[in-house]
């Protein structure tokens, strides 16, 4: 099995200027080479039979993507609209600015198969794209957001995948991200 990162990925994993809340430690050539070259810890499902999550015991200093609302923290929250690519439209998103998470435990790639990507109008050579990667304590998924699964459930056409809403899985993804909220840092 071989893996790509897709361009999507690249500039928000590993953008031209370093932000403290992406990967750390590596670049995109390094990660994508350890991902081909180290068994992962597990293997998850994702959402849907195209999409696989593998878990990774984190090799950086990368820290947790998302962090518990407090009401210590409350007050460090932001939000705006904004889009994940010029091709998308703008969305509703919050985050923190000023706190410091932990180091995350795990790293783990969300990989979309060829046959999606090609779908979404990505062309890769591998058999699985990185489309995205969750920074966690635990080697589980967090929760997708919210706009993220609504996103999807529009189709390729609106930059998601045309996976229909499954609304328990909503339900779990409300009850999550009304408790955290990713963070940001320059």
């Amino acid at each position: 099995m071989s893996i790509t990162l897709t361009e999507f990925a690249r500039t928000r994993l590993f953008p031209r200027s370093p932000r403290r809340n992406t990967i750390q430690d590596c670049s995109a050539e390094e990660f994508e080479k350890r991902l081909n070259a180290v068994e992962p810890v597990k293997v998850l499902d994702g959402y849907a039979p195209f999409c696989k999550l593998h878990v990774h015991r984190n090799w950086t200093s990368t820290r947790c993507i998302a962090v518990p609302i407090t009401d210590q923290n409350r007050h460090l929250l932001r939000s705006a609209y904004e889009a994940r690519s010029s091709d998308e439209l703008a969305v509703l998103v919050r985050w923190f600015e000023g706190v410091e998470p932990a180091v995350a435990n795990y790293l783990i790639p969300i990989l979309y198969s060829r046959e999606q990507l090609a779908k979404e109008g990505t062309t890769i050579e591998a058999d699985w794209g990185v489309v995205g990667c969750l920074y966690t304590m635990e080697p589980e998924e967090i929760p997708m957001a919210p706009i993220t699964m609504m996103r999807n459930a529009l189709g390729v056409e609106e930059g998601g995948s045309g996976v229909h809403l499954d609304p328990e899985s909503y339900r779990r993804s409300v009850a999550f991200w009304e408790t955290h909220a990713n963070w940001r840092g320059s």
